[in-house]
């Protein structure tokens, strides 16, 4: 029994003796940095799920996943008879408003012209002479109406030639103009049928497969930048406000455990996500990983002001934000600098020799 209340009494004065030595801590030197936490992943640069601009059917991939692309190579077709047959019909059409193809409409037009114009003046030669004898006296009166109604006659029907001999023109130039616009269409729809990369980089995911049939709203493909990569994060609107364009970034990510790379802001986007109350900030790398992959998670501190050799105790040791305790139980007043995530500056009040306890 005795040998138990000796054990109990010895695991007391231990824990006791470790508590204290646990709880109380000298100010010391060291740097410190504070920071907005924030998290997020890595994308390539100039990363998009491309989109097809029309309906059909996979019909053929000419890429596979992780080959390079450039802009204007075509990753993929999508088959869509509709579309073809639209084009070649188009096509009929434009050919069939050609202006060369319409000579012989317009020459006819051009001959009954030259022929009412014929007639015209030779009407108007006839009436001139009947004029003449009426003048002299000779000839009947309706022989002079004749002549007259004739001359009309003639000339209405030479201006009518005219016109439509304009017309003509006309519509023939906008059935031309209309067509090529129509056949411009429709070889725009069919080109639509083959999906071409927009930038210089990989392809990162085909989302869909062969035969599938696939819509305007459906993604077919994930693809960026080989070599350059955007680091991606959420900051709370809280701390927004502390973040700008050219701030350090410490980023750890669970592929290179132990490592700590360097970034910097590049970009604010200036809106909110209200589901999450956190803004989108992006990043580059200073000193980028040797391997990286789009949609990989990473943790990151932004720092917002740092200083070498700084007076700090841990931030649990202080409380209402201005006083500690000695191990005297005083309550001394501190003047205080940077806030770390886990230690703070101590700018007044206390220095290395006062021994604190946790409050």
């Amino acid at each position: 029994m005795r040998h138990w209340v000796y054990l109990l009494f010895f695991i007391v004065v231990l824990l006791t003796s470790c508590r204290k030595k646990e709880d109380t801590v000298f100010p010391s030197r060291e740097n410190i940095s504070e920071s907005v936490f924030a998290s997020g992943f890595v994308r390539a640069k100039d990363q998009y799920r491309a989109f097809a601009n029309t309906s059909g059917i996979l019909k053929e991939w000419y890429l596979q996943e992780g080959d390079e692309v450039n802009p204007g190579d075509v990753i993929l077709e999508i088959s869509n008879e509709s579309a073809r047959l639209n084009r070649a019909s188009a096509q009929l059409a434009r050919d069939f408003a050609d202006q060369r193809e319409n000579k012989a409409r317009l020459r006819d037009l051009e001959i009954n012209i030259d022929l009412t114009k014929a007639k015209y003046e030779n009407d108007s030669l006839l009436l001139e002479r009947q004029k003449k004898l009426w003048d002299q006296g000779i000839g009947k009166a309706i022989d002079l109406e004749q002549r007259h109604l004739n001359f009309e006659n003639a000339r209405t029907a030479y201006n009518s030639a005219k016109l439509r001999y304009e017309d003509l023109k006309r519509e023939i130039a906008f059935n031309e103009k209309n067509a090529g616009l129509n056949l411009a269409i429709s070889q725009s729809l069919e080109s639509d049928l083959f999906l071409k990369s927009k930038v210089k980089g990989k392809v990162y995911a085909l989302l869909v497969e062969k035969g599938e049939i696939v819509t305007p709203q459906t993604p077919l493909a994930v693809i960026g930048s080989a070599e350059e990569f955007i680091l991606e994060m959420q900051v709370d609107e809280y701390d927004i406000t502390k973040v700008s364009a050219g701030q350090r970034i410490l980023v750890t990510l669970d592929s290179y455990r132990g490592e700590v790379f360097e970034a910097v802001v590049t970009k604010i986007n200036p809106i909110m996500d209200e589901r999450n109350k956190s803004f989108t900030v992006e990043g580059e790398f200073v000193n980028m990983p040797e391997t990286l992959y789009p949609n990989l998670n990473f943790e990151a501190n932004i720092i917002l002001q740092s200083k070498e050799n700084a007076l700090t105790i841990p931030r649990s040791y202080l409380f209402r934000e201005r006083f500690v305790l000695d191990t005297k139980g005083d309550t001394l007043p501190v003047a205080i600098g940077i806030k770390g995530y886990q230690k703070v500056e101590i700018l007044s009040g206390i220095n290395e020799q006062n021994q604190l306890k946790k409050p």
